[in-house]
């Protein structure tokens, strides 16, 4: 297996896991449970869940409204997505 087949494999698992702890926190205001903190969604988006935390906001219309979220987890996917495209740039 080479890195990017685990960085791959990386990628998939931790949005998947993202996905569900957006779904988690929706869960627990509904139901006025223990919610996960802020930190914690905007930290898995943050170590390669950002697609996840926008598919999580978009299908359990959740986080919307919070600027940080609404504008911060976008800027976080462009910067991640910025970094991919500088190290797949070839050097002089």
């Amino acid at each position: 297996m080479d890195l990017h087949e685990i960085v791959l494999q990386y990628l998939v698992i931790i949005n998947i896991a993202t996905v569900i702890i957006y779904g988690w926190d929706k869960l627990c205001a509904i139901k006025r449970w223990w919610r996960v903190p802020e930190i914690t969604l905007l930290v898995f988006a943050a170590i390669g869940g950002s697609i996840g935390a926008l598919l999580g906001m978009r299908i359990f219309h959740h986080k919307t409204l919070h600027l940080k979220f609404k504008y911060g987890v976008p800027v976080i996917l462009m910067l991640q997505l910025a970094g991919l495209v500088w190290l797949h740039t070839p050097s002089n």
